[in-house]
């Protein structure tokens, strides 16, 4: 805590800190920049968060995102993925009839294919987004 405070800011509304203490504040305007983003593009900012969580991989089961992003895995499925699946950001990577009706398969596989976990992928729409996002984000010079 500093030991004297100037006066003259006593009545205002608010003080920037010196540059030096502050190096980047790239995020300071996320919350604006989100919502306005996802007003623009007609998505919610659950859907567009799943997304950015998303972007990374190459596919993923519903048990895994709802582990990894915290969710139910019975909720993530209704109000986020079969949402955005609807609206053609995310597409099936691997359905239900993939898995192969070898007998290798059905003696070295957990999953065959009728406990077989659907894997789902951000459609080149949905990355496309994402990409947008980041691009308005970025600050501009």
């Amino acid at each position: 805590m500093p030991a004297k405070k100037p006066k003259g800011k006593m009545f205002r509304e608010f003080s920037k800190l010196n540059q030096r203490y502050v190096k980047n504040n790239h995020l300071k305007y996320l919350r604006k920049s989100v919502n306005d983003f996802c007003l623009k593009n007609d998505i919610f900012e659950k859907e567009l968060m799943f997304m950015l969580w998303a972007y990374d991989l190459e596919f993923w089961t519903l048990s895994y995102a709802a582990k990894d992003y915290g969710y139910s895995p019975k909720k993530i499925g209704e109000r986020i993925v079969y949402e955005l699946v609807n609206g053609g950001y995310v597409y099936k990577y691997f359905d239900k009839l993939t898995p192969s009706d070898t007998y290798e398969d059905h003696l070295f596989r957990d999953e065959t294919k009728f406990n077989y976990r659907v894997r789902y992928a951000l459609t080149q729409k949905g990355r496309l987004l994402v990409q947008r996002f980041y691009k308005e984000l970025e600050p501009q010079e």
